[in-house]
């Protein structure tokens, strides 16, 4: 699969791009010790560094960077990026926008105060016929001050304009600096087929295998990584244009 970004021809060699989420793991996770120690069960326990499901959830995809700095102070967020003359009339020059609260009054996100932003993109994303762009706020990445709404866009037909990513901004009293690179949202390619779901018991087998398994994963240290966890390689590729 190959996954094309555009944008206009003025931003193409200064704007940040899209890039594998394994690229953009937050320092927090590289810092981390493997083990802990627990004082329920005291002892050391490996910590969620050494747990592929969690690390793998975070490296699946790609990343939407934010384009430039934002700058929040006392509830305003503001940004210096001056941008090229563009050759699309309609294009936004801002990294960020509002909307209003009442679009999600009658939901679990509203509340009186509670401020929705939206992430403006400045690439477009194409994807292979049948194939649609899931995007939601990058897995376990709790630090960040904004929840991305998740959101299911069919790319292989909508593409001739970015995708622009709401979001809740959950730490009003946030001050300081979002850095240009900033992940906003996580993206995956999703088949639009859906598939059939079938149920069945356990035969005898399988039931054998399940306490195999499950006395290995109590009894070992690693069973998943090392006999069950799926080598990765470099995924979907990602490609850059200013032209179709």
């Amino acid at each position: 699969m190959t996954i094309t970004f555009r944008c206009d021809p003025a931003l193409l060699d200064s704007l940040p791009r899209p890039v594998p989420a394994r690229q953009a793991l937050p320092d927090w996770l590289r810092a981390m010790p493997r083990e802990a120690f627990s004082e329920m069960h005291g002892e050391a326990l490996r910590t969620v560094k050494h747990c592929p499901p969690f690390v793998d959830a975070m490296s699946t995809g790609f990343v939407i960077p934010l384009p430039c700095d934002l700058t929040v102070e006392a509830g305003r967020i503001s940004w210096s990026w001056d941008l090229p003359p563009l050759s699309a009339r309609h294009h936004p020059r801002a990294p960020i926008s509002f909307h209003s609260p009442a679009q999600v009054e009658g939901t679990p996100l509203w509340s009186a105060d509670q401020v929705v932003v939206k992430f403006n993109s400045f690439w477009t994303v194409d994807l292979p016929e049948g194939w649609s762009l899931f995007a939601t706020h990058p897995a376990n990445r709790l630090d960040l001050p904004f929840r991305l709404l998740s959101g299911l866009v069919d790319a292989d037909r909508f593409h001739d304009v970015p995708v622009l990513f709401p979001a809740l901004w959950v730490e009003p009293d946030f001050t300081g600096t979002l850095p240009r690179g900033t992940p906003i949202a996580q993206c995956l390619a999703v088949p639009r087929a859906q598939p059939e779901l079938a149920f069945a018991p356990f035969t005898t087998e399988e039931a054998a295998r399940y306490d195999r398994t499950a006395e290995r994963l109590l009894t070992e240290s690693g069973v998943y990584r090392k006999d069950f966890r799926a080598p990765r390689s470099g995924g979907a590729r990602i490609e850059d244009g200013a032209e179709r």
